[in-house]
């Protein structure tokens, strides 16, 4: 099934999973045209997560090696006009730079979503957990990064 015949199927959940089953298959090199189609989709809500479910997956799979930066550059070019996508691919960014220990703000970690702020509380580097500790925006954050720190001080 291609693109354009998931199109027609009235059922969102269908063509929600059409998608994400086209995104896992399609070469990264590919990937920008596919996922401009996916989100011409008539459900903008649905596209868009059916996006964010993709680049979560990929980013995932890559953040920690060399392949990253050149996807993450590809997928913002193809992002550009979707704020939220944009949003999610720097929130990978603050959290590959995090983890690598490469270069990183604690002002944009404390801007950051819950999503990005918990991944961070559950992670390795000491002192972004420590902040959170301190200063997560939610409960369950700070709760999070205490547990983690705890879990350390006992290992």
């Amino acid at each position: 099934m291609n693109v354009h015949d998931i199109l027609y199927n009235s059922d969102e959940h269908v063509r929600f999973a059409a998608y994400l089953d086209q995104l896992q298959q399609v070469a990264d090199a590919a990937a920008v045209d596919l996922l401009s189609r996916v989100l011409t989709d008539p459900d903008k809500v649905m596209a868009e997560s059916a996006v964010r479910r993709h680049l979560d997956r990929r980013a995932a799979c890559l953040y920690a090696g060399s392949a990253y930066e050149e996807w993450a550059q590809v997928m913002a070019e193809a992002t550009i006009d979707n704020p939220l996508l944009a949003q999610r691919l720097r929130e990978w960014a603050l959290l590959r730079a995090v983890t690598l220990k490469l270069p990183w703000q604690p002002d944009g970690l404390l801007a950051s979503s819950n999503w990005l702020q918990l991944m961070t509380a559950a992670g390795t580097n000491t002192e972004a957990v420590e902040i959170l500790a301190e200063a997560g925006r939610t409960k369950r954050i700070r709760n999070t990064a205490r547990a983690s720190l705890n879990h350390r001080s006992e290992g």
